[in-house]
């Protein structure tokens, strides 16, 4: 189950909700991805507005990315995929493939010069988690 604003954003936009059983089908369908892990056990409020943001994010960046939201009950198990360290994140991908990930809410000039790095990046292997935590900084890979 959703929080009210993610699923009035999947309801609105149409978005669709991928887990394991069928990502690997979805990102072989598109080339460039971002998938939104919205948060694991309770709603967070960032959710509610990256939930707002996303389709804005979308729309400044016509057809370079397809949105999707990962199904709740699979954001952990995906998240093991992807390593990133807080929720909400949105993780871009090419042909399946890591190429980075924004992390948290962020100022409108920030998303807009990270995904445009991200999305001119080369994809790579997703950040190694570190006791120190280095390596998991939200940008490109």
């Amino acid at each position: 189950m959703f929080s009210p604003a993610v699923q009035s954003m999947l309801d609105l936009h149409g978005y669709p909700v991928v887990g394991q059983d069928n990502l690997d089908d979805f990102l072989q369908q598109h080339e460039d991805v971002v998938l939104f892990f919205t948060d694991l056990a309770k709603p967070l409020p960032e959710t509610a507005d990256v939930a707002v943001i996303l389709p804005e994010l979308a729309k400044a960046f016509p057809g370079r990315f397809t949105v999707a939201v990962v199904a709740h009950d699979e954001q952990h198990k995906l998240h093991k995929r992807y390593r990133f360290r807080t929720w909400p994140t949105l993780v871009f991908l090419r042909h399946g493939q890591y190429l980075g990930a924004v992390s948290k809410v962020q100022d409108w000039s920030v998303y807009l010069q990270e995904i445009e790095a991200i999305l001119a990046s080369e994809p790579s292997e997703p950040p190694r988690i570190t006791a120190t935590g280095a390596g998991l900084a939200s940008s490109a890979g």
